[in-house]
């Protein structure tokens, strides 16, 4: 395979560019296309002033079949770039997520979820006569409806979210304040620049170190900035000149951080296994001590093979487990408690005792 243009930014259309990439070479796309706005004269606040509006000319199209091909064109080249087992995300308005969503189905992707981007202080809507429009949507695709082996850092995004599993709606920010890139005379430099805050939820969620993320949309570099910092490599393609060099402004003052903090928890399925058994032979918990249900009501001994014994019933962990709550499963490791220091703690420290030696964790 050729070598990659990875931690560049690469000037041109994006379709060409991505045609030209070696197939299956990038982990992860984040597209933040044109949105078609299709916006009728200025918009103004009640005391008329002019609302600093999107009305950039790449985000303005012919007609509605001409924005159709235009997307049908780049999800193609995308849809070639991506790996198997990679994901691709793409955020939009009522404008056009729809029209995307459509498009990436006939074309083979496997819509994962739609991600309600819930914004805490979107734009008011000055003129009175619809509803404020306060998120936009993102849709998460794997490659295809086969693809199973695509990254999803489930256990990741629960510890960001206090230990509850994430939901399929993010409430953040707009991009503001000193993170929204100026021009000299103060106006802001791109009119849809993403907050740090979604770009970096997005590779925590469905990406791993140092891999391979595109945006073909590139604009003032916010994926670029966030990859960088998070130990992944990245792939910006940007047609304006304005953008580019203000991406890579931004780009050269981005730093990496260390890989021991920028490590996420790892998925619980690409542990190494570590029985029950192994704990006992070990001699982290010897035959006959006593283990405890959470809140010490149950109780069973364990015994040499590594068997709880209970009353007159026998077996692993997780069937002991489930036996004395009458429940159908059970997962014996994070459910069984054993005293230490006169607490009740979870055998599964021993678990992740033994992880770490093996350098498993």
């Amino acid at each position: 395979m050729q070598d990659l243009p990875v931690n560049r930014i690469i000037q041109g259309d994006c379709i060409q560019i991505m045609e030209g990439l070696p197939a299956g070479s990038v982990d992860m796309i984040f597209a933040d296309p044109p949105y078609n706005l299709q916006l009728k004269g200025e918009l103004r606040r009640p005391d008329e002033s002019v609302v600093d509006a999107v009305n950039d000319h790449w985000d303005q199209f012919a007609s509605m079949e001409a924005y159709d091909a235009f997307t049908r064109a780049w999800l193609s080249a995308a849809h070639r770039a991506l790996k198997d087992t990679g994901t691709l995300w793409v955020i939009g308005s009522y404008h056009n997520i729809y029209r995307i969503g459509a498009i990436l189905q006939d074309l083979g992707f496997w819509i994962l979820n739609d991600v309600v981007w819930r914004k805490s202080n979107p734009m008011p809507n000055f003129r009175g006569r619809r509803l404020t429009n306060a998120h936009e949507t993102m849709i998460w695709c794997a490659e295809g409806e086969k693809n199973k082996g695509y990254t999803f850092n489930y256990e990741a995004l629960k510890v960001l979210n206090d230990d509850v599993q994430m939901r399929s709606d993010w409430l953040l920010p707009i991009c503001s304040g000193n993170e929204r890139l100026k021009e000299d005379d103060g106006q802001k430099a791109h009119s849809t620049q993403k907050p740090e805050s979604l770009l970096y939820r997005i590779p925590v969620t469905a990406t791993r170190d140092n891999d391979i993320v595109l945006d073909p949309f590139f604009g003032t570099g916010t994926t670029g900035a966030v990859a960088r910092r998070l130990g992944r490599r990245f792939i910006g393609i940007e047609r304006e000149d304005k953008y580019c060099r203000l991406a890579q402004n931004r780009s050269g003052r981005g730093r990496t951080l260390a890989k021991e903090d920028r490590a996420i928890t790892p998925p619980k399925r690409q542990a190494v296994r570590v029985p029950f058994g192994t704990v006992v032979e070990r001699g982290l918990i010897e035959p006959g001590t006593y283990v405890f249900g959470p809140t010490g009501k149950h109780v069973a001994r364990v015994r040499a093979d590594g068997s709880l014994i209970c009353a007159d019933v026998t077996g692993s962990i997780h069937k002991i487990g489930a036996h004395v709550q009458g429940a159908p499963s059970c997962n014996g490791w994070t459910w069984w408690h054993i005293e230490v220091e006169g607490k009740l703690r979870p055998i599964d420290i021993f678990r992740d005792q033994i992880r770490a030696e093996l350098g498993a964790e």
